[in-house]
């Protein structure tokens, strides 16, 4: 209950926020916006993944990645951390670190992870061209 409030005040304030939007606001809505639809259905990129060893540049090679994904870690979900925005007139770079939430076995876990965005604008809309993500590592000891 307290998650979904939190997102729905968050969505809001997003919404608020997207009236006086710059590059910045909108490069961090274009990766909500790919945090939103994760588990949607229809993948079209060249990808890398978290738990990858392998790179996959066709639509068959994503699905058979987000597929096998969303089966081994079911209810996947994405939540953003600190986000580093840098925008280069049509090019943008969001860096920071997310936290992925799933169930697997019947108990619910989370695996921390870091990031890198690059986005190019294309008309009104900021287009992720490449993504990479890789496990957080254990802090040194």
């Amino acid at each position: 209950m307290q998650i979904r409030l939190l997102f729905a005040v968050s969505t809001a304030l997003f919404l608020v926020a997207s009236a006086f939007a710059g590059p910045r606001e909108d490069v961090a809505g274009a990766t909500m916006k790919w945090g939103e639809t994760l588990g949607q259905n229809d993948p079209d990129a060249v990808l890398w993944g978290t738990l990858s060893p392998t790179v996959r540049e066709d639509r068959a090679a994503l699905r058979d990645y987000f597929v096998t994904a969303f089966k081994v870690l079911p209810n996947l979900k994405v939540a953003f951390g600190e986000q580093l925005i840098r925008v280069y007139g049509n090019t943008a770079v969001n860096t920071g670190y997310y936290t992925f939430s799933f169930v697997k076995d019947g108990e619910s876990k989370t695996l921390p992870a870091r990031y890198s965005f690059t986005f190019v604008k294309d008309g009104q809309n900021w287009m992720i061209v490449d993504h990479h993500s890789s496990a957080m590592p254990p802090p040194p000891q």
